[in-house]
This record gives C-alpha cells, structure tokens and sequence, in this order.
C-alpha cells in the first residue's frame, strides 16, 4: 500500500503496518515522542494497522491532537482508579478539553477535593503498570448488551442514540473497558504526569432537566517540568482573578438580586468609559459612523432574520400591546432596519456602521463568571455594507484595525478560519464565495491561520482572533464574518452604475468581543495595573506633614486641570502605610510632598512598576506622564 506524508512524499508499506511502524523508519526521537496518529484524517492509535493506501501525520505533545490524546487517556485512566475505588459508580463522559480533561459520572457519595490524593494515587499506579489501550468494535445490540452487563445506564442511553448497522467503538485496558470514539495514546505509561484539579456539578447532557452529575477536572503532561509550570501558572491567575481584584479595586460588582448581570462602579465605569472612547475615536478615524438600535424588537424581526431558529432558547421574551417581543441576543437585525430606512447607491458604499449595542442572552447559572461570561454584555459590533468588489479591502482593512488595536494593549494572537457548519443558511456557491473572499485577505494579510471546519456562524464563513494574555492563557475576542444572508433576508439593496438595484455583501465584526468580558481580560493580564491611560486614579498626592496638606490639594487641582485623574491623601497616618495602601489600589504613580518639597517647590516621585523615582519638578513629572498618557504605553 502507499502511503503519503504531509511534505509530499509517497512510500510504500506492507498492508497491517501501524503508524508507529512508520515512525520507526523516520527517527528514533519520533518513535519516543510521538503519541497519535491521523490516517485519511481519522485519528489513529500508533498501534492500529493501516489496510489501504493512505495519508498520515504523526504528532506530538507539541501538537493540539497530541495533547488531546494524551489528556483523552488521562481521563479513562481516572475513570479506571474511579471504578476500582467506588463499585457503584456510573460512568458517563470523559473527553478531552483545552488545558485538560474531565469525566462525568453519577455516584451516591458526594466527592470533594479531598478525595483527590487517593484519586490521583490509584491514577499512579495504572501509570506505572503501563496497560496498553486495545480498541475493538461490536454491533449496536451487541455493545448494548455489553454496557447493560457492565451496569452503565449513561453509556446505553449514548448507543441508544447511535445509528442503527454503526460498529461501535471500544477501548479496553485490562479490566476497564469505555466507549469511546477515540483516539488514544498506545498505553497509559506514555502519560507521565497527573493532576486532579477541582470537582463541579454537571447535568447529564448538559441539560438543568436531566440529572445531577459529578464532574472531575484534571491535566496531564508527558514531563513533569510542564506540569509545575502549568500548576504554578494556576497559582498566578488565582492571584490574578478580575472577580478578585474587581472586588479589590472597587471596579464592579454582581449582586444576588442579578446573578449575571454586573454592576459597574464608579472606578469601574471610567475605565470601561475610557476603553468606549477609544473605541470610538479609533473608529471615527477610519470612517465609521455609531448607531444605537433598540434593545426590545418584535419578534417577527428574530423570524426574518433566521435567528429565532437558532438562538430562542437564549433569548428572553416579553409582550406588549398583546405582541410578542424578543430582548436582542444581538445587534445584526436592528443594523439592517437601519440600512433599510434609506436608498443608497454604490457611491455610498462601502457603508461602516458601529454600534456598542448591549444584547442579553439566557445562560444557566452554572456557567456563569464574573464578567467572562454574562447574562448581559456590549457588543462593539460594526457592519460594514459593500459591493462585491470592495470585499477584500474591507476585510484587509478589518483586520488592519484589530491588529492596531490588540497591539495597544500589547496583545499577541493568533487566526482561526471557521467554515460552513451544519445547520447553514444559503447555497454551496455563496459558501464557497465567501470563504474565498475570506481566505484572500488573509492572504493578502501574510497572517497564517488555522482552518476549523464547521464552526462558521449560520450565515457567513469567519475569521476569529485568539488574544494571548500575559499568562499564555488565550481569548477568542475579535471576529470578521462575511455575509450574503442577511442582505437578502431583509431585501437590501443599492443602486449600481447600471442604474439597477443590487444586492450588497455584509461584514459583521467585533474587536473587542464584549466589553465587559475584554475589561475581565485586561484585568487579568494587567494584573489589575492597567496602563497610565486606562487607570481610573493615575496619581494619588500624599502629604508627609499636615504642613503639606494645601500643597497636596494645589497640585491635584493643577493635575485635574491637565484632565488627569487624581486622588489625594491627607490622612494623619505614617507615610508607608499611605504608599502600600495606594499600591494596593493599583495606582499607578504616587506623589510625596513634605517640607523638603515644598522648599525646593518639587514632588518626589514614585511608581507602582519602577519604586522610588525622585525628585522633580512638578512640570517635568507632568509632562513624562501626559506623554505616557497620550502614547498610551503599557
């Protein structure tokens, strides 16, 4: 049989030889570090045998389908230590996740994380012992019968729900056996390292009507180094957490009155205040203009507009006038409302319109965090209404403007390009044209990206951008849809050079993502010490006498004049205690003023990252920090 690898070349192996056969015959280190397999695009054991001329990638822990492997494994190696330690343990699922894995199952006591050592130890062992995974197949009745015997109601209800005549995948390692679809790594001594991470409630199939489940988390690494790292990175965002220093900080707040739905505070509303004009500014800049749409639409409108098919079970409801009306989930329909009030021909074009729209989705209460995810959220929305022949240089220019903007903050990310999933709207033809489209301005970008099959909104190809905090953690924030849906759902149209109507193609974006959860980010990557611009108090001026109080209040009003935000502080308390109270508060740069400054008419200078600068003249500090300001440094 031939077998083809991803650099071009074509090889010829016997019939039966396994992928790490092949592997083998490449390098000693890829027989040692590889983990799985992809033959014909299915994942594959490194053990299977290959029985037809095929193509094959071998991958790594470097690689995502290596540590899915791997993680996969690690979480029927714990479903295993679980059967052994509880008899009456039901198992359900056990996949993979970013970062780790997890498995559900139904048992009558009640675990906590201090069943996790004996958990973890049991996990060791089946380790150490090495077994290996050996995947076999049975007919629908016959893997039926198999998981009755074995007293697994959740796995029956699984293959219940199978095709009738589909040959049903197991993996077996010594007496544990689990369906599952796989793949996995060769045998549960090529995980070496374990960690059990916290333990949740979880419905069955994620429905609140089904029953109550048990949920361990966990990770696992081929080196135990990357293990502490990755520990040790935990450790950082606990310290990090914005729901921890948002409370600190005095920035917001989510009250049991409105679970989901966040207050923001005073400190709390300069810096999202300061982030919307930026967002505005920047904007303006490039042509945009702001709208603001309703937040309550009938609901024939979310009908129109194929989002009633799509997103009811998310949205909230009310009637007026004996109407139904739907809370917006989004901000697309009102923007085509918008467009529709007036005719615009192709001089117009390409039409921006931005909107900060907020929209309100339902999310079960257990899904809820902080500001990252919410029951209501601001989209910065933009749709950008063009011709066929200005798609690429609206996309080019989109992505210009992320790219200026994450780079403000300091962000790195990468590109994901998501294709037509299942339940699309529209022909193959238009999927191919906009995937296209969306494909050339990367391109045209140099910006490399990674295909996810599938995963495109109902009515347009995508483009996301995965931000990279300061932790290595990442963010699915910006995204650039293409859409030929929407025009034609609600009629849209231009007048041509030809004098005749024609219908325009739509981008819908975001940058940010939402505001609240971009503000839940950059608390978390700035560790609550937002850059000189974004911070709500940048200077807090403290006397170190009572003799120095009318200085203080005479250089903060100076300061506001400047439209610098400042707080002071006269309070009879000993100045240490003042200067690790401000940086408790993040406060960027604190000014001393005792009678030495006063003397000499300068401040003395500190600051949060740098300590002790000096002394200045007032002037000097004033114009170092209005330049920070204006350059928005981070």
């Amino acid at each position: 049989m031939k077998i083809s690898f991803k650099d071009g070349n074509v090889k010829e192996y016997a019939k039966g030889t396994t992928p790490l056969e092949i592997a083998k015959q490449i390098s000693n280190k890829l027989v040692k570090e590889a983990l799985v397999a992809k033959v014909n695009g299915e994942g594959y054991e490194l053990n299977r045998p290959i029985e037809e001329d095929a193509s094959i990638e071998l991958f790594t822990f470097e690689a995502a389908e290596g540590k899915w492997a791997l993680r996969h494994t690690a979480s029927h190696i714990m479903a295993q230590a679980l059967k052994r330690l509880y008899k009456d343990i039901k198992l359900a699922i056990g996949p993979a996740i970013d970062n780790g894995f997890y498995y559900d199952f139904e048992l009558d006591a009640s675990l906590s994380a201090e069943d996790f050592a004996k958990i973890e130890k049991e996990m060791e062992k089946i380790i150490k012992e090495d077994y290996v995974l050996e995947r076999f197949t049975l007919p629908k009745a016959e893997a039926i019968k198999l998981m009755k015997d074995a007293n697994e109601p959740y796995k029956v209800e699984l293959i219940e729900g199978l095709a009738d005549g589909e040959q049903i995948s197991f993996y077996k390692q010594v007496e544990f056996v689990d369906l599952c679809a796989g793949p996995h790594v060769i045998s549960t001594g090529k995980v070496k390292s374990v960690k059990l991470l916290s333990i949740a409630g979880a419905y069955w199939r994620g429905d609140e009507k089904n029953k109550m489940l048990q949920r361990i988390y966990g990770t696992a690494y081929t080196k135990k180094a990357d293990l502490d790292d990755y520990l040790n990175m935990l450790e950082e965002a606990k310290k990090r957490d914005h729901r921890k220093l948002g409370k600190e900080l005095d920035l917001f707040m989510v009250s049991d009155e409105g679970p989901g739905f966040p207050f923001f505070l005073p400190k709390g509303m300069i810096l999202r205040n300061t982030l919307e004009d930026f967002w505005r500014n920047t904007h303006k800049k490039r042509g945009y203009s702001e709208i603001k749409t309703p937040i309550i639409l009938n609901k024939n409108l979310w009908i129109q507009s194929g989002h009633w098919d799509h997103y009811k079970d998310n949205m909230y409801f009310t009637k007026i006038d004996d109407e139904d009306y739907c809370i917006k989930p989004m901000n697309c329909p009102g923007g085509m409302l918008a467009y529709k009030r007036k005719i615009y021909s192709y001089r117009d074009l390409p039409s921006r319109v931005g909107e900060l729209g907020l929209v309100h989705r339902h999310e079960l209460s257990g899904a809820l965090h902080g500001l990252m995810r919410v029951r209501c959220f601001t989209q910065d929305d933009a749709h950008i209404f063009m011709t066929e022949e200005q798609i690429t240089d609206e996309i080019v220019g989109v992505i210009d403007l992320v790219q200026y903007i994450y780079g403000v903050f300091g962000f790195d990310y990468f590109v994901e390009l998501s294709t037509k999933p299942e339940n699309a709207m529209g022909s193959d033809e238009d999927w191919e044209m906009t995937t296209n489209a969306l494909i050339t301005a990367l391109k045209a970008k140099g910006l490399p990206y990674k295909v996810n099959e599938g995963d495109g909104a109902f009515y347009g190809p995508k483009i996301d951008f995965h931000l990279r905090d300061s932790l290595g953690r990442t963010w699915q924030c910006g995204t650039i849809q293409l859409d030929c849906q929407m025009p034609e759902k609600f009629d849209l149209t231009y007048v041509g050079q030809d004098g005749q109507k024609h219908r325009p193609l739509m981008l819908h974006r975001t940058i940010f993502g939402s505001i609240e959860r971009f503000i839940g980010i950059l608390t978390e990557h700035f560790a609550g010490v937002f850059p000189l611009w974004l911070s709500p108090v940048q200077v807090k001026v403290m006397a170190l006498t009572d003799r120095a109080n009318d200085k203080v209040y005479e250089i903060a009003k100076q300061l506001e004049q400047l439209d610098i935000r400042v707080e002071t502080d006269i309070r009879n308390e000993k100045i240490g205690f003042k200067i690790r109270e401000a940086q408790m508060e993040k406060v960027p740069y604190m000014v001393i003023i005792g009678d030495k400054e006063m003397e000499n008419n300068t401040v003395s200078v500190r600051s949060i990252k740098k300590g002790d600068i000096g002394s200045m003249e007032l002037s000097t500090f004033t114009e170092d920090i209005k330049n920070e300001i204006d350059t928005k440094a981070y």
